[in-house]
């Protein structure tokens, strides 16, 4: 590892705005020196006590590596990476390997289809083994409306026992109270072509707000510990009402602004549209490739089971890199990043940009 350990956690408080740290501090801890690097501004003030304060700016931006066949790459250096904020590349100063603890937020679709729904249930209990000992866990079901089913949780056990318990059946459709009214839709789009409708699809309606549950679960997340990684762990068929509270666009910049990724796992209806998925249309597909998470597919039980550590996995073993905000235009609140590698063949997964500020307006 390339940067001291407590600096990297400490500089992780948003990975997106300026952190405020004590000079005598961080003269304890320097960041890595980059000698083409231009110096960070800097405030200095001298308090009442005596004490130095400075303010440094660093941006903070986990990635993922994969090879052609779709598996993790972990012996990237260093000088093996590129990155680039509104299409100028940046001198790296901060990087890192090591693993990090999770705070995960789980969401699961509580409006799936019988046999979607019958295979996640049969799964569920399975998510707790994905989760180390030093992660934490909070649980939500959505519908219509996320409900938080429990706070974060660290000990093992008392995981599994939530997981157990959670009931999908109540709103399968055709056993709640839904009106059975409208056609299918995909990604809440007429798909191209003839309409082709799966026997189980008839009368269900598109209630969900993927929109609103991902919101409400990155407000949960907010403020938890800042030298871990924040994921919102998704199991949904991407299927997303058009009256969600929020739009896509706050619920983006939210998740931008407080350094989240998403990880979805796209099942029923989003996996057997694929294709449609990789051209950007599906949400599921949206969040994940525009926070630097994932997006994966199955369509049985033992998929899920063994899609679930490797989820955690994934998130867990990102490559951590980190540029001075020396330059950036802070009259403008978005910036774009991109980040390549030098060695071929890879599959590169960063967020797409970030927001100045910890709050999106």
């Amino acid at each position: 590892m390339n940067c001291p350990r407590k600096l990297l956690a400490a500089i992780l408080v948003t990975g997106l705005a300026a952190a405020t740290l004590p000079l005598l501090w961080a003269q304890q801890l320097p960041l890595p020196a980059d000698k083409n690097a231009a110096p960070a501004p800097s405030l200095q003030t001298q308090n009442p006590s005596g004490a130095i304060h400075a303010t440094v700016s660093l941006v903070v931006v986990p990635v993922t590596v994969k090879d052609a066949s779709g598996k993790l790459v972990t012996d990237l250096q260093k000088n093996e990476f590129r990155i680039f904020e509104d299409n100028i590349e940046q001198p790296i100063t901060l990087f890192s390997a090591d693993a990090y603890p999770l705070s995960a937020a789980v969401l699961i679709d509580d409006d799936l289809k019988r046999s979607s729904a019958d295979k996640v249930q049969k799964t569920l209990q399975t998510i707790a083994a994905g989760f180390s000992p030093a992660d934490e866990v909070s649980l939500w079901r959505f519908d219509e409306v996320p409900e938080l089913v429990s706070d974060f949780i660290t000990n093992s056990g008392e995981l599994l026992t939530k997981l157990q318990r959670i009931d999908l059946s109540s709103s399968i459709p055709g056993i709640g109270s839904y009106t059975m009214t409208n056609g299918p839709r995909v990604n809440t789009a007429q798909p191209p072509g003839p309409a082709e409708i799966p026997a189980e699809a008839f009368g269900h309606p598109n209630n969900k707000h993927i929109n609103d549950a991902i919101y409400a679960a990155a407000e949960e997340l907010r403020g938890r510990p800042h030298d871990r990684r924040k994921i919102i762990f998704l199991i949904s068929d991407g299927q997303n009402a058009k009256n969600n509270t929020h739009s896509y666009g706050d619920t983006l910049k939210l998740l931008l602004s407080q350094d989240i990724s998403v990880y979805a796992i796209g099942v029923g209806e989003a996996n057997l549209n694929r294709g449609i998925t990789f051209l950007g249309n599906n949400v599921l597909a949206k969040y994940a490739h525009s926070t630097g998470g994932d997006i994966f597919y199955a369509s049985s039980r033992d998929a899920l089971e063994d899609l679930y550590p490797r989820v955690t996995e994934q998130a867990r073993y990102q490559y951590t890199l980190g540029y001075s905000g020396a330059h950036t235009d802070r009259s403008v609140p978005y910036h774009t990043i991109e980040v390549r590698v030098r060695r071929p063949g890879l599959t590169i997964l960063a967020r797409d940009g970030y927001y100045l500020g910890d709050n999106p307006e």
